[in-house]
C-alpha cells in the first residue's frame, strides 16, 4: 500500500517554522526571484510514501503534474513494485488524479495485467474532498520542507532535488515530462 502525492519545492517561499528565543524574535527574510534566473521558482515532484516500508519514492515533473504525467507515474510506479500482484494506491482527488485519461490507463493496465497474468494490478483508494491529513505523505512533505531548507541562500533547481532526495533516500531520477507530438 503506498500513499501518493504530488508536492510543490519552492526555491524562494520559506516554510513556516517556530523557534524559542529569549532575545528577539527570529524572523526568516523573503526572498524574490532573480529575473535572470534560468531556473523555475518551484519544482514539482511525485511521491509515494510506503508507510509500511518506511520508504518513499521520488519523480520530478520538468512543467507541473497532469494527466498524462500522471499516466507516465503510474506506469513508472507499476514497474517499481513489480514484485507484488496488487498495490493500492491512496490519493486525493486531484483533477489530474480523476480525469478520464488516467481514468482509462488504469482501467487498460489493469485489465492487460488480468488477461496477460503479468505485472501489477491497482487498486486506487480516493480520499474524501479537502482532507489532506488522511493522506500519511502529507507530514513527509512538510518534515521535508523543513529539513532541506537552508535560510541563508536561494538553492539552484538541481541543488533543490538533491537534497530531496537524500533527505528521502531516493535516487534521483530523470524528470517526468510530456510526451512531444
Amino acid at each position: 500500500m503506498g500513499y501518493l502525492d504530488e508536492g510543490w519545492w519552492s526555491r524562494f517561499a520559506l516554510p513556516t517554522l517556530q523557534a524559542w528565543s529569549e532575545v528577539e524574535a527570529l524572523q526568516l527574510e523573503s526572498r524574490t526571484a532573480n529575473n535572470a534566473d534560468p531556473d523555475p521558482k518551484a519544482i514539482a515532484c511525485y511521491g509515494v510514501w510506503f508507510r509500511a516500508l518506511g520508504q518513499m519514492l521520488l519523480r520530478f515533473v520538468d512543467q507541473r503534474p497532469i494527466s498524462e504525467i500522471t499516466c507516465s507515474f503510474l506506469a513508472w510506479l507499476c514497474h517499481q513494485v513489480r514484485q507484488f500482484q496488487v498495490f493500492v494506491l491512496v490519493w486525493d482527488n486531484a483533477s489530474w488524479h480523476n480525469s478520464k485519461q488516467v481514468r482509462q490507463w488504469i482501467r487498460d493496465h489493469n485489465a492487460q495485467v488480468k488477461q496477460s497474468g503479468q505485472g501489477v494490478r491497482l487498486i486506487i483508494c480516493r480520499l474524501p474532498v479537502k482532507s489532506p491529513w488522511l493522506n500519511a505523505i502529507e507530514p513527509k512533505w512538510m518534515h521535508g520542507k523543513r529539513a532541506i531548507i537552508d535560510p541563508g541562500q536561494t538553492l539552484s533547481a538541481q541543488e533543490l532535488k538533491t537534497r530531496i532526495c537524500t533527505y528521502f533516500d531516493c535516487p534521483l531520477l530523470e524528470p517526468l515530462a510530456k510526451q512531444v507530438s
